[in-house]
């Protein structure tokens, strides 16, 4: 566990954590940080908690410890937001002290008493404050839905520190540099690629929620915005603040300037038509992800689709509906709310066809609102007229691809 000071009184605890699947579904190849923070006034607060002190108690004694920091001494425990990787350590605190409050949400609340047994208990509406004494003041701003209802950020009014919880977070585990004015170039473009993962897997449901969100965050005087995940922005906040406004029209239909191909293929009919597009777009210098049903992840999935400007579908059609793993990949995009997609999809077929009805079902079924190029279907192997009609559709979707680039 890494202890950096952010401000005068104000301190991040903070750890890596790898080999899990988050929240029990989506792969974190690179890992997540789990942020903590400590204000100190007169009184003391931790806001939200590392579910990483191994239960141990001693554990949390010596991080403490070399910060300054008196466990017992210790008055107040902000839950921003009860998912367990922001709460599960409170059981353990208990163990060390059970003379503290809770300071949470009315949301919240009940999550508290029925996960945790705690009763002490203090609600926060909006603009409430808590005066830690020394010039630290926290205020209480409910975020709801972002990305569970009983999210609420906490703003230091001293420091202009804004403790955001899961709100203009990351994956990624962090390794010297921890704040943005020490990030390297790749560095840089690593948190993005992995911001762009995070809010795709975890938030884009909640895009409204969160552009709300983001309005509300421009309502404080932020001079540095401290999130439950990945790397804290003190010199230039602003660039998270934007990012999630893009990553949020990424989520209606904008994109990168570049084709994500979602295919599967039974026997290789379809393959040799994914291959004539791989030479199409390289040859317009096109940038694509490719990935392979059902090889890849849903994580990688749902983060490739979601950031690019053009979408390609090439699946075949098996037993008179789309090919299953491609059908699944769509419905979770679907459940995701990524809509407004530009898409063109193509396939191979045998005794019959079938896998366009399925699309359209699925599209309507999840309000999708993807806009498709005219699809290809072709009979067994694509001929070359098959292939001649698969690259049309391929160079009209980039043309209109261009209305959808966001960068």
């Amino acid at each position: 566990m890494k202890k950096l000071k952010i401000a005068d009184g104000i301190h991040l605890l903070t750890m890596n954590v790898e080999d899990m699947l988050f929240e029990g579904i989506w792969e974190i190849a690179n890992g997540v940080t789990l942020n903590s923070y400590i204000v100190q006034g007169e009184k003391t607060a931790i806001i939200d908690g590392v579910i990483g002190w191994d239960g141990v108690p001693e554990t949390l004694y010596r991080s403490l410890a070399e910060i300054g920091v008196d466990p017992q001494k210790i008055d107040y425990l902000v839950v921003n937001h009860m998912e367990p990787d922001h709460s599960g350590w409170m059981a353990n605190f208990r163990k060390i002290k059970d003379d503290f409050t809770v300071i949470c949400r009315e949301k919240a609340a009940k999550l508290v008493s029925s996960f945790y047994g705690e009763t002490g208990i203090r609600i926060m509406k909006e603009g409430d404050t808590l005066d830690l004494g020394k010039g630290k003041v926290l205020s209480f701003h409910p975020v709801p839905n972002v990305h569970w209802p009983d999210t609420m950020y906490t703003y230091e009014r001293s420091t202009g520190t804004l403790f955001s919880c899961d709100m203009f977070g990351a994956f990624g585990r962090m390794g010297e540099h921890c704040f943005d004015d020490e990030l390297t170039p790749e560095e840089v473009a690593f948190f993005e690629a992995e911001g762009i993962r995070y809010y795709s897997n975890v938030m884009a449901t909640f895009t409204t929620s969160l552009r709300k969100a983001i309005e509300k965050a421009k309502t404080l005087e932020i001079k540095t915005i401290a999130p439950g995940h990945g790397p804290v922005y003190r010199q230039n906040p602003q660039k998270i603040i934007d990012d999630y406004s893009r990553f949020s029209r990424y989520a209606e239909g904008a994109g990168k300037n570049e084709v994500t191909i979602l295919w599967g293929s039974m026997y290789g009919m379809t393959a040799k038509a994914v291959a004539h597009v791989e030479a199409v777009l390289q040859r317009k210098g096109v940038k694509y992800n490719k990935l392979e049903m059902p090889l890849a992840g849903d994580s990688e999935v749902v983060a490739a689709v979601f950031k690019a400007a053009g979408i390609i579908i090439a699946a075949p059609t098996y037993e008179y509906k789309l090919f299953p793993p491609v059908a699944a990949a769509l419905d979770e995009l679907g459940r995701k709310r990524i809509t407004g997609k530009l898409a063109f999809r193509f396939g191979s077929y045998g005794w019959s066809g079938g896998a366009e009805k399925e699309l359209k079902e699925i599209m309507e079924r999840n309000n999708m609102k993807w806009e498709f190029i005219e699809s290809v279907e072709f009979e067994g192997a694509p001929k070359k007229e098959d292939l001649m009609k698969v690259e049309a559709g391929v160079l009209q979707l980039i043309e209109k691809m261009k209305e959808k680039v966001v960068e």
